[in-house]
C-alpha cells in the first residue's frame, strides 16, 4: 500500500482551481460589453458613462503618402534675414533690461 501525503493530494486540486479561474477569465474578457448592462455596484459601468459610438472609428491609412507639399525652401537671403531677426530677439530677451550677462 503506497501512502500519499495530503500536499501530494492537494497538487491536483490547486491545478483544477487554476485553470478554471483561467478559463473564467478568458470567458469574462471575452464578454467584455456585457459591463455596459451590469449595474455599477457589480462592476458595470457609472452613472453618466457616455455611450459607445454606433460605428467604430476607421484605422488610420497607413500605406497613404501625404500630398506634396505647397511651401518651398527659403532662399539664401530669406535665411540669412531670419536667422539675424532670431539673434536680435534672442538679445533682445537676454539682456531686457540693460543688467550684466550672465557668461
Amino acid at each position: 500500500m503506497m501512502l500519499i501525503s495530503q500536499s501530494q493530494q492537494a497538487l491536483p486540486r490547486r491545478g483544477l482551481v487554476a485553470a478554471l479561474l483561467f478559463a473564467g477569465a478568458l470567458i469574462l474578457t471575452g464578454c467584455s460589453s456585457v459591463g455596459d448592462y451590469m449595474p455599477a455596484a457589480v462592476g458595470g459601468l457609472p452613472a453618466g458613462t457616455p455611450q459607445r459610438p454606433a460605428t467604430p472609428a476607421p484605422y488610420p491609412a497607413v500605406n497613404d503618402t501625404p500630398p506634396p507639399r505647397s511651401n518651398t525652401v527659403l532662399t539664401d537671403e530669406e535665411q540669412k534675414k531670419l536667422q539675424d531677426d532670431l539673434v536680435a530677439a534672442r538679445k533682445r530677451t537676454a539682456n531686457p533690461a540693460g543688467s550684466a550677462r550672465n557668461p
